[in-house]
């Protein structure tokens, strides 16, 4: 084992307990130091605005934390129901006067609860099978793509949709077969490891390729290659680099997240800029110095690391463009993914990009940062609370649009569902695609933009 790999199975050493947290890297009390209960974050709430129950609010959340680590309360399911039910969309942190991070009190205690109480039976099995079996594994990855691509081309899709097969499954998976986007060839292994600039090399970047975002979205990392190498960025796709850890801290295993972060560190040490199109992933990445409190020297690495990572949209803004000159007719509206606006503080930046698109009129659409309820694997976990707030998502999604624009894969499926589900017509597209397939249509490529996918 070289000295590297070494380095990712090194333990944390354990902490002192704090009150009836009873294992290493409880929530930490100067997050839930400055809230006084104010009520602010309550309309910012998705679960609330559904249930009206305080302990399904933000301050409610933060009150059972800070009571279980002042002994009143313990790790038991009646603790881990609020915690867990939470979508961890950060708007609660945008509300707050005093910027209480009621996102990384949930993911701590989510941490907790899986220690006190491990998932067991089949609800274990799939969780061990995907988060640790599947997802840190790029090429177990590839081959589950490969499988979904002959599911798809073979005509066995459409047998099982056919014969009702389809109907074996719980609705909420049902109609998420439903939506599911045509698997194309992965990037990180349909290109060289250096994809050199169409003309002058100004910056030299490297591509998060993502584990979802290869899978199901690879167009997009194609496009986010088009995009980056037409405005002179030679692009390196690291080999050795993993998936972000999200779903795992998200699903409370945060051991297994610290050594993804360990993994993607490393991958990304020579790296100048780690470019993200995937908001959930970019808010893990830029919080990885959270994973590691009680192990100083990865805490510095992962600062280090934390400023090399931007979203595609910002990166794109920060260090300018060339605007199309092609024009895309067409009326869309932009929802902000969660991690994109709260967790990274990127809102601007995709809007101006979509604007700068000729023919493209943008349509406001109301509570635009307000969660679509896809939240990693939520929709799956916990598929009545986020059917509720899609349902009262799809209600600010203007008439009369063509397209709605994001930044996330997870919201682009959960949205797609919505537009199905609720009777609407909108294309769902990436902010990055509209911007190459306008740098296409410029270069002599006239296919309508409304038959990409």
């Amino acid at each position: 084992m070289s000295v590297k790999e070494s380095e990712l199975n090194q333990e944390p050493p354990c902490t002192s307990s704090l009150g009836n947290y009873l294992w290493s890297d409880p929530p930490q009390e100067k997050k839930w130091a400055d809230c006084v209960h104010c009520g602010m974050c309550l309309e910012s709430c998705p679960t609330y605005e559904q249930s009206g129950e305080e302990q399904h609010s933000p301050r409610g959340r933060v009150y059972l934390i800070k009571a279980v680590a002042e002994g009143k309360l313990n790790v038991d399911e009646h603790f881990a129901d609020p915690v867990f039910s939470c979508l961890d969309c950060r708007a609660c942190t945008t509300a707050c006067p005093v910027d209480v991070d009621v996102g990384g009190l949930i993911e701590e205690a989510r941490g907790q609860i899986r220690q006190a109480i491990p998932l067991k039976g089949w609800k274990g099995a799939v969780n061990k099978f995907f988060l640790h079996g599947v997802f840190p594994h790029p090429n177990r990855l590839h081959t589950l793509g490969d499988l979904l691509r002959f599911y798809q081309k073979s005509g066995l899709q459409n047998v099982v949709r056919k014969t009702k097969l389809i109907n074996i499954m719980p609705q909420h998976l049902m109609e998420l077969e439903s939506i599911m986007p045509e698997v194309k060839g992965s990037v990180r292994k349909n290109n060289p490891s250096v994809i050199k600039t169409k003309g002058e090399t100004k910056n030299e970047v490297s591509l998060l390729t993502g584990c979802v975002m290869d899978v199901f979205f690879s167009d997009i990392n194609q496009s986010t290659i088009n995009v980056l190498t037409r405005n002179g960025n030679d692009v390196s796709i690291p080999e050795n680099q993993t998936c972000c850890g999200a779903l795992h801290v998200h699903a409370g295993d945060r051991e297994m997240g610290r050594k993804l972060a360990k993994q993607n560190i490393i991958a990304f040490e020579d790296a100048d800029k780690v470019i993200v199109n995937a908001a959930g992933c970019g808010c893990m990445m830029k919080e990885y110095s959270e994973l590691f409190r009680d192990e100083p020297e990865w805490e510095e690495r992962a600062k280090v690391f934390e400023e090399k990572v931007v979203d595609i949209s910002k990166y794109l803004y920060d260090t300018g463009y060339e605007k199309p000159k092609a024009m895309i007719n067409t009326r869309i509206t932009y929802h902000d993914a969660c991690h994109l606006a709260h967790g990274q503080g990127v809102r601007k930046e995709p809007r101006d990009i979509l604007l700068d698109i000729p023919g493209v009129e943008m349509v406001h659409m109301p509570n635009a940062d307000r969660c679509c309820g896809s939240a990693g694997i939520y929709n799956i976990t916990n598929p009545e609370m986020a059917d509720a707030v899609l349902k009262s998502k799809m209600k600010n999604v203007p008439e009369g649009v063509e397209m709605i624009s994001m930044g996330n894969p997870g919201c682009m499926m959960q949205m797609a569902l919505g537009v199905q589900k609720y009777g609407r017509n909108q294309k769902i597209v990436h902010t990055v695609q509209l911007l190459d397939w306008a740098y296409q249509k410029e270069e002599g490529d006239s296919n309508d933009v409304s038959h990409k996918n």
